[in-house]
């Protein structure tokens, strides 16, 4: 099963580390802790709509093209769990 919480995570995570900022100087600006951000960067928690906009303004990044490019990962993942029903997603999305 893909979960859109780990796709929105690596889609944040990227944009970040496209920036050369880390972890500490987005949490600041955005006024969320290190903590709660790390673990929305690893998808380990869902976060509110209020969260993903004040990350969104932290990052400079408009929150429609996070979205967009989560619903492109999205569907890259799921024509590689519909060519191969039988591997679990993260196993092909690896082999890819």
């Amino acid at each position: 099963m893909v979960l859109v919480r780990g796709l929105l995570g690596d889609v944040l995570r990227r944009k970040r580390l496209r920036q050369g900022r880390t972890l500490r100087e987005v949490s600041a600006d955005a006024r969320v802790s290190l903590g709660y951000l790390s673990e929305v960067e690893r998808g380990q928690k869902e976060a509110s709509s209020e969260l993903l906009a004040a990350i969104c303004m932290a990052l400079e990044v408009p929150l429609s093209m996070v979205f967009a490019e989560v619903s492109e990962d999205l569907a890259r993942e799921e024509a590689l769990v519909l060519a191969h029903p039988a591997i679990e997603p993260e196993v092909v999305a690896s082999a890819a």
